[in-house]
């Protein structure tokens, strides 16, 4: 198993890992999740993925496992920002625009974690281990990149997950129901912990 950040200036020397990436979102979101999400040629993709972003990915011999995108919320791509701040602002109806108890940050040292997801294909035995690695090379690359705050949306139940390995993880917002599962907005403080 291996764990990698992608980013539009080192994706090519990682062969067809990007695409394979974006193939098990389509999965996840579009297949499993039922999303009404952008797609092509069976791959997932949004107004998000652009070259400031990064994607972290768990993977074993180009098989994704795991992933998550990373966003800078100081980033704008016309009249896009980050997907928080942007339904903070109402320009995606899918999700309220009060997701989060202050207003969305724009500021350098707080990324965007989004498009969060592991595989249902990853068996029971590995799942701990794979989401271990996943958020360990979510912290690292976002330390690396000047991130002290990350902040997401996530499964309600999940800031448990985050304080049991070590992240200091709260809500940030009121509890939001897509399709049936609850999730909410958190913040995670990587200023101690995780190191």
């Amino acid at each position: 198993m291996q764990v990698t950040t992608l980013s539009f200036e080192n994706m090519h020397n990682h062969g067809e890992l990007f695409a394979n990436m974006l193939r098990a979102r389509h999965q996840t979101f579009i297949v499993q999740n039922r999303w009404d999400l952008p797609e092509a040629n069976g791959m997932e993709f949004d107004q998000y993925d652009t070259p400031a972003s990064r994607w972290v990915t768990v993977h074993d011999n180009g098989h994704v496992m795991a992933g998550v995108r990373l966003t800078p919320t100081t980033h704008r791509c016309g009249i896009y920002t980050y997907m928080i701040r942007d339904a903070q602002r109402g320009l995606l109806d899918t999700i309220p625009a009060d997701l989060l108890d202050r207003p969305a940050p724009v500021a350098s040292h707080v990324w965007e974690s989004s498009r969060v997801f592991v595989s249902r294909e990853v068996p029971a035995k590995l799942r701990f281990r794979v989401q271990m690695q996943l958020i360990s090379e979510m912290v690292r690359s976002a330390r690396d990149m000047g991130a002290t705050e990350l902040i997401g949306i996530i499964p309600e139940n999940s800031p448990r997950l985050a304080r049991r390995v070590g992240l200091d993880c709260i809500p940030a917002g009121r509890v939001l129901e897509f399709d049936g599962e609850n999730s909410v907005c958190v913040s995670i403080s990587m200023a101690t912990k995780m190191h």
